[in-house]
C-alpha cells in the first residue's frame, strides 16, 4: 500500500508544481530560497522534476532571507530580470528586513513567495496542520507585512490559475516602475491536484516604455538650447546603460552640464568635462533651465533651492513619487516618461534644430572650466596626514588597481563623497548602489552581481557597520558553495558615522559634540575579516600600515581572480574615543 502511495505521489500534478513551472517558462533563472516547512510541494516538485530531468530554475540556499532577498536584487541590476525569493511564512518574511525596503526603493523587480500556515486542523485536506508551530505563524494579515513595500500582493486561492496569477505578478514587477511582487499560498492549496496547463507567456509582457509629445520635446529642448546656465540633474538614469550613451549626446550638442545627485548608477562619465559633480550646490540657485531627469530628490528645499526663476522640466518614470506620502518638488512641468525614449527624442529634436553653435561651444568650455577647477580642488583633498589611512587614500589604492570594467558595489556609508571623487566610474553598468536607507545590502548584493556576471571582477565597498548588518557569515557561506568570489573592502572608522554627523548637523555647538559623546563607536572592534574566513573560507587580512595597503589589496585581487573570495578590514581613523 505505501509503495503504491509513493507511485501515486509520483505522478500527482500540484500547484506547487505548476507554480514551478510557469517561473521556468516566465525565464526565472534562481530560487534564492531559505525554505520552511510551508515549502514541502515545493521541495517535492524540485524533487520530481530533477528525476524526471525536467528543467527548472536553480535553488540557491540563502540560511539568511535578507541576503536572499539582497542577492536577487543584485542579479537584477545586471540582468533587468525578476528573480525568485522564497521564505517561510510570517517569520521568513519579516527577516527579509530591510531588503524589502531598498528593493521596493530602488525600484527593482523580483518575485517572493512566501507560504502560509495550513488552514485545516484535522486532516480535512492535505498539507493540514501537524506542528505547534503552524498556530504560532498564524496570523491576521501577513501580505500586510510587506504591504507599503510591494506593487501588487495576493494569495493563491486555487492551483487552477496559479500560472496567471505568477505570471500577472511577473508582468506588474518588470513594468515601470518595476519593484517587488509578493504571492502567498498555504499548505493545502499547494498540495491540491490540478490539470497541467499551458499559457502564452510571451502575452504577459511588461508594459511598452513610453515618451513624450513632440510639443513637449521642442519646448524642453529650446529652452535648454537657449539658457544661459541650464543644467541636468540625476540619480538612476543609468539603471539602463543605453540611456547613458543618449544623455552624453545630448549633453555634448547644448553644452549642459550633469551632476550625479545620489547616483545609485554610472549615470555619466566621471572624467567627462561636463560632470560637474555629486552636489547641486550653488550650480542650482544659478541655472536657469534645470532638467531632472530619472531621481528621488534633486535638491533639499529646507538647505538649497532653485531660482524663483528657473524653468524645471522633471521627466522620471514616477515624476510624482505616489509612494511618498510627503514630498514636493515645485517644477515647471512633470513628465511620466522613460528616459532612453525621451533622450532619444531630445537627440532627433536637436539634430533637426538650428542650434546656436557658438553658445554651444562657450557654454562648454565655461562648464568644462568648472570642471576642471572642482577636479583641482578634488586633488588637493586627497592629500593625507603620514602614518594613518584615510578614506581618500584607500579610495585612491582601489582606483589604482581595478580596470574600467571592474564592478563595484559601494554602501561604504559617509565615504561615498570619497568614493565619487576618487573612484570616478566611465562605464555604464559598473557602479551600483541600494537605491534605498537600509543598511547591510552590500554583501547580498554583490554575491548577486557576481552570478549574473560571472565573469566580472566584482568589489565591495563597505563600512564597518554595514558590513555587519549585511550577514556576512551568510554572504560568505554562500560565495564559496555557489562559486561566486568577490573582494570586499571594509571601510572601518570603527563607528557609525552617519549618526554623530546628524547630531553635528542639528547641534553644532550642542554637549554630544564638545564632550564626544555619540554612543556610536565600536571602541573594541571585532576581526571582521575573520567572520568571512571562517564563515567561508576567505582570504581575511586587516591592514591599518599605509605602506602595507597596496600590497594587501594587490593580494586580496589575486585571491579573488583565483576563485576565492577575500575580505579586507582597513582600520580608518577612529570617529570617536568615548569610553562611557
Amino acid at each position: 500500500m505505501a509503495e503504491n502511495s509513493e507511485i501515486n505521489d509520483s505522478e500527482r500534478y500540484t500547484t506547487a508544481d505548476a507554480l514551478l513551472e510557469v517561473l521556468q517558462e516566465m525565464g526565472v533563472s534562481y530560487l534564492f530560497s531559505n525554505l520552511g516547512s510551508d515549502h514541502s510541494s515545493i521541495i517535492e516538485g524540485l524533487a520530481k522534476a530533477r528525476s524526471k530531468n525536467i528543467p527548472l530554475p536553480e535553488v540557491i540556499i540563502c540560511p539568511h532571507e535578507q541576503v536572499a532577498l539582497a542577492a536577487a536584487h543584485g542579479y537584477a541590476l545586471i540582468s533587468q530580470k525578476a528573480q525568485a525569493v522564497l521564505v517561510h511564512c510570517d517569520v521568513g518574511t519579516q527577516s527579509m528586513g530591510g531588503a524589502v525596503h531598498n528593493i521596493s526603493r530602488a525600484r527593482v523587480p523580483a518575485f517572493i513567495f512566501a507560504g502560509e500556515t495550513p488552514y485545516t486542523l484535522e486532516k480535512e485536506l492535505r498539507g493540514t496542520r501537524n506542528r505547534h508551530v503552524n498556530f504560532l505563524q498564524d496570523v491576521h494579515d501577513q501580505r500586510g507585512i510587506v504591504r507599503p513595500y510591494v506593487k501588487w500582493e495576493y494569495d493563491i486561492r486555487t492551483g487552477r490559475n496559479v500560472k496567471q496569477l505568477v505570471s500577472r505578478a511577473l508582468q506588474l514587477a518588470h513594468s515601470e516602475p518595476c519593484g517587488p511582487v509578493y504571492l502567498t499560498g498555504a499548505r493545502e492549496v499547494l498540495e491540491e491536484e490540478v490539470e497541467p496547463v499551458s499559457i502564452p507567456t510571451n502575452k504577459w509582457s511588461p508594459t511598452e516604455p513610453s515618451t513624450i509629445t513632440a510639443h513637449a520635446v521642442e519646448e524642453i529642448v529650446s529652452a535648454l538650447a537657449g539658457a544661459k546656465n541650464p543644467l541636468i540633474l540625476t540619480s538612476y538614469l543609468g539603471r539602463k546603460k543605453e540611456t547613458v550613451y543618449e544623455l552624453i549626446q545630448f549633453s555634448e550638442s547644448l553644452g549642459i552640464p550633469v551632476i550625479e545627485q545620489h547616483a545609485s548608477y554610472t549615470n555619466f562619465p566621471g572624467d567627462h568635462p561636463l560632470h560637474l559633480g555629486f552636489q547641486e550646490g550653488k550650480f542650482l540657485s544659478q541655472a536657469d533651465v534645470i532638467l531632472v531627469l530619472d531621481n528621488d530628490v534633486p535638491w533639499l528645499a529646507s538647505l538649497n533651492q532653485p531660482s524663483e526663476d528657473a524653468q524645471i522640466y522633471y521627466v522620471d518614470m514616477d515624476p510624482l513619487k505616489e509612494d511618498l506620502p510627503l514630498w514636493y518638488m515645485p517644477s515647471h512641468k512633470f513628465f511620466k516618461a522613460d528616459s532612453y525614449e525621451v533622450l532619444k527624442q531630445f537627440n532627433e529634436c536637436v539634430q533637426n534644430k538650428h542650434v546656436d553653435q557658438t553658445l554651444v561651444r562657450e557654454r562648454y568650455q565655461y562648464f568644462k572650466n568648472i570642471h576642471d577647477e572642482q577636479r583641482a580642488q578634488w586633488e588637493q583633498e586627497r592629500m593625507s596626514d603620514d602614518g594613518v589611512i584615510t578614506p581618500a587614500m584607500l579610495t585612491t589604492c582601489i582606483q589604482e588597481l581595478i580596470d574600467e570594467d571592474t564592478i563595484v558595489i559601494d554602501e561604504s556609508g559617509t565615504n561615498i563623497g570619497n568614493v565619487n571623487k576618487y573612484l570616478p566610474r566611465t562605464k555604464p553598468g559598473t557602479l551600483f548602489r541600494k537605491g534605498g536607507t537600509s543598511l547591510g545590502w552590500n554583501g547580498g548584493a554583490a554575491l548577486g552581481v557576481k552570478l549574473a556576471a560571472p565573469e566580472k571582477t566584482v568589489v565591495n565597498l563597505t563600512a564597518d557597520g554595514s558590513y555587519l548588518l549585511s550577514v556576512p557569515s551568510t554572504v560568505h557561506w554562500m560565495s564559496r558553495k555557489y562559486n561566486a568570489p568577490f573582494l570586499t573592502v571594509i571601510y572601518n572608522n570603527q563607528g557609525w558615522n552617519a549618526t554623530k554627523e546628524n547630531v553635528l548637523r542639528l547641534y553644532p555647538d550642542g554637549m554630544a559634540g564638545q564632550h564626544d559623546r555619540f554612543w556610536v563607536n565600536f571602541d573594541q572592534p571585532a576581526d571582521l575579516a575573520k567572520i568571512a574566513e571562517a564563515a567561508g573560507g576567505a582570504y581575511a587580512q586587516t591592514v591599518q600600515d599605509p605602506r602595507e595597503l597596496k600590497e594587501v589589496l594587490t593580494a586580496a585581487l589575486h585571491e579573488v581572480k583565483n576563485n576565492r573570495s577575500a575580505v579586507i578590514d582597513v582600520r580608518l581613523p577612529p570617529i570617536s574615543k568615548q569610553t562611557d
